[in-house]
Order: structure tokens, then C-alpha cells, then sequence
């Protein structure tokens, strides 16, 4: 192997490739970077075994070839070079990566072409375009609700499933918390199968990552989700997940029964509120509790070592729950991933599941549930 290329050409992607592998565990080959010149292209491919990028860019070949190199080391050497042509040559005698750019000389071993695999070709039959931003504005809605354990199965994935009148419904659970995005496509809705796809928490992230903004192109086939640059430079895909995904409309559906009470207030208001509230949270308890009282609610928190907040907020108050009380933390997060200006809370118990809607997010819904009152008292006002 015998190459040239520019460093601002490939660096985008060396760093995409070195972001997926692990830093110092697994086997060697899943450490490495693999370059491969082949057809006046320089190809930088890399995987974690479950993960897999492959990027082509322009090159100088001389000689075409496959090389391994610790993924880590070349990547951070390469990145604190200056810019400029850098050549890549492989020594076959001593089977080092000979990197050379002007008066620099360096040196790194490779591993045993045998060791490479080939990775998922992307399927070019019934592809779709869609939105790169619309893409990480979805996992950003929903990532937040899935759950972190892996062993949770179902739940710690992100379900994207074709409905009808052909809406898709992207959703999240973590088992008290569920969020959910509907929107229109009908190439989406087509190729997707009718079960819909899993796609673990754990990928998301590192999808996110590798997203620009740009419109990218997308593929499904019976193992993996398959993502492409729209100039078909870059690929990037992603393991399907086969787990049973839980039946949310059984609580959903609670959300439009007629016996609810609906909270509205201004989203901005009760954020900034909440955070304050938060600062009398403890450990031992973690809650702001709302009581309904005519045109406003009150929001209070306590803790014995930080003492008591009080707060009140005007709202919009209709139905029979008096008192009701929600982690604050995670109330602040779920506030701050809506747009709208006003917010309704469909409250279905004191200890049952509560949606929140607005009007600037027609398409979203998140719940959470609440968590059960206990009467603390740390402070009393006695008379003089």
C-alpha cells in the first residue's frame, strides 16, 4: 500500500472512525483502524463489532493495499499534524504503517491483513432520504425516556413503528417515563416492516455523533439499520433489536378518559420555578408537590437539612385532584423538550400515569408518573 493524501480531507472521518472503537479493551481488531486504497480512494473503516463506519475519500494511490493500525494512536498522531499531504506507506519487510509528511517520519505496526472482515455492503434497492436534523431532534425526544440497562431488554431501546393513516410513532420507555413522537413519511412508512424497528439506547448516542444536518439516505435489511451521506461518501450502521416492545396505548389511552384533571400553565414559568424548588430537594426526597387551588398552584418542596420553598404559579385548573406530587429533576428535563409556550398536564390519578401536551408540539406526548405522597413535616410555626 503506497498513498498520498491531504489531511483536511480525511480527518472528519478518522475522528468519526476512532469515536466507535474501544479505547483500550477488546480485541486488537476492534481497536484498529482499517485503510484501505483501492481505486484512487482511501477507505477508513472501523467497528466495535456491533457498530460499523466506512468512509471513502479522495487519495493518491500508488499502490493499492489494507492496513490495521491502532485506531487511537494514528487518529490522535494524524489529528496534531499540521495540514497538508501526508503519505501512507506500508513497510512489507516489517510490517509498519510508515507515515511521512515533510521533515516527519513515523512508524506504527499493523495487524494481520487475515484479520479483517468485511463489512454490511449498503442495500441500494427501495432506499429513502430523510432529514439528518429531523433525525437527532427525534432521538433527542425520546433517548431521555429509554432506559439505560441493557438487560431491561425492550425498554432500553427506541421503537420506530409504522401506524396508520401513515403516521410513524417513535417512542421511549424506562418504566416511568414514556415519550412519544409522531410524524409523516410516507417512504419511511413503506420500508419500514410492519412490526416496526428496536434500536438499543446504547447506538444512539453514537449515531448522533456521526449525524450533520444534511438530508441522509436510509436502509433497512433483516439484521441492521443502514445510514448514508447523501453523496454516498460515508456509511454508518447500527444492529436491529428483537425484543417484544410493551403495548403503551394501554395507558395512552387513559389520557383522553373524561373523569382527568388538566393542569395548563407557561412551560418557561414552571421551569424556571421547578429549578429553584430543586434546590430543597434531598436524597430522601426528591419531589415538588402541586396543589390545585382555583386560577393558580402551588409548588412546594422541603428537605430537613435544606429547609422549605413555596411557590405559586398561575394556571388553568380543571377536574377533582387536589394534591399530586412528581420528581422534580425529571420534570425540569421533560418541560425542556417541548416548544409550545403553554403546557397541559392530563393528570388520570394521584399515582397514575400524566401526559403533557402543548399546542406548539402537536405530535408529542411524554409521561410521567407520579410518586407517592408522604406527609413530612420538619418545621412548624407556632404562635408567640
Amino acid at each position: 500500500m503506497y498513498l498520498k493524501v491531504f489531511k483536511e480531507d480525511v480527518i472528519d472521518g478518522l475522528l468519526k472512525a476512532a469515536n466507535i472503537i474501544p479505547a483500550k479493551t477488546g480485541a486488537a481488531y476492534l481497536r484498529s483502524v482499517w485503510l484501505k486504497a483501492e481505486g484512487g480512494m482511501l477507505q477508513i473503516l472501523s467497528t466495535d463489532s456491533n457498530i460499523e463506519f466506512s468512509g471513502n475519500y479522495t487519495a493518491d494511490v500508488t499502490e493499492e493495499g489494507l492496513a490495521g493500525v491502532q485506531g487511537r494512536a494514528f487518529v490522535d498522531l494524524v489529528k496534531k499534524m499540521p495540514a497538508g499531504e501526508i503519505t501512507l506507506r506500508l513497510e512489507e519487510d516489517s510490517n509498519n504503517l510508515l507515515i511521512e509528511q515533510g521533515r516527519k517520519r513515523y512508524k506504527l505496526p499493523v495487524n494481520e491483513a487475515t484479520w479483517f472482515q468485511n463489512f454490511s455492503d449498503f442495500p441500494e434497492a427501495n432506499s429513502v432520504y430523510w432529514s439528518g436534523d429531523f433525525l437527532q431532534e427525534v432521538i433527542d425526544k425520546i433517548s431521555f425516556c429509554i432506559s439505560d440497562e441493557d438487560t431491561m431488554e425492550a425498554i432500553a431501546c427506541l421503537s420506530i413503528k409504522p401506524m396508520e393513516e401513515q403516521y410513524i410513532e417513535a417512542c421511549g420507555l424506562n418504566g416511568h417515563q414514556f415519550s412519544m413522537q409522531r410524524f409523516l413519511n410516507d417512504e419511511l412508512h413503506a420500508l419500514l416492516p410492519e412490526d416496526g424497528i428496536l434500536l438499543q439506547k446504547k447506538y444512539l448516542n453514537e449515531l448522533k455523533k456521526w449525524l450533520g444536518g444534511d438530508e441522509i439516505e436510509l436502509n433497512i435489511d433483516n439484521k441492521r439499520l443502514f445510514f448514508r451521506t447523501g453523496d454516498k461518501r460515508e456509511v454508518f450502521t447500527i444492529p436491529l433489536s428483537y425484543y417484544q416492545y410493551p403495548d403503551y396505548n394501554s395507558f395512552l389511552s387513559r389520557l383522553g378518559c373524561d373523569d382527568v384533571t388538566k393542569l395548563t400553565v407557561d412551560r418557561k414559568l414552571m421551569i424556571d420555578a421547578l429549578d429553584r424548588l430543586l434546590i430543597f430537594n434531598t436524597d430522601n426526597n426528591r419531589c415538588t408537590y402541586f396543589t390545585f387551588n382555583g386560577s393558580e398552584v402551588e409548588l412546594a418542596s422541603q428537605g430537613q437539612e435544606v429547609g422549605i420553598a413555596k411557590e405559586y404559579v398561575d394556571a388553568e385548573v380543571s377536574g377533582d385532584i387536589e394534591k399530586i406530587a412528581f420528581p422534580t429533576r425529571n420534570l425540569i428535563e421533560i418541560l425542556n423538550h417541548y416548544q409550545s409556550e403553554k403546557l397541559t398536564f392530563i393528570l388520570t390519578g394521584t399515582e397514575g400515569p400524566c401526559g403533557l401536551r402543548g399546542s406548539d408540539d402537536p405530535e408529542y406526548t411524554v409521561i410521567i408518573m407520579p410518586m407517592k405522597i408522604v406527609e413530612e413535616t420538619y418545621y412548624s410555626e407556632e404562635e408567640v
